[in-house]
């Protein structure tokens, strides 16, 4: 991941509030009524922190309507900003595949 590419990202209105969000997968819709962010604005938004590689596709689910929606779930579990002198070193611990995977396993069976 891109050290200014991640910054940018973080610094836009509402991209921390979804990456916090996003600990359980959420479509657009969710994160907009959530967060109260207006749902272009939402779109935009996770199209930016997808492209930063903070945040990922997780499912495409079957909505209330029987339409394919898509789910987003953060990619990252910590994020480390450091200024050093002139230098800015960034740190990010991402998500380990093992606890995606549990994860999904738990939602599974609350789902049954």
């Amino acid at each position: 991941m891109e050290s200014d590419r991640t910054l940018s990202a973080l610094g836009n209105d509402y991209n921390p509030d979804i990456l916090r969000a996003a600990d359980e997968p959420h479509s657009a819709q969710e994160f907009s009524e959530m967060l109260d962010i207006p749902i272009a604005t939402c779109y935009r938004r996770i199209e930016e922190l997808t492209s930063a590689g903070l945040l990922e596709l997780h499912d495409r689910v079957l909505s209330d309507e029987h339409r394919r929606t898509n789910v987003y779930r953060r990619e990252v579990d910590e994020i480390l900003i450091r200024f050093d002198g002139q230098e800015c070193n960034i740190q990010i611990t991402e998500r380990p595949e093992v606890k995606n995977k549990l994860d999904d396993v738990w939602r599974q069976i609350a789902r049954d």
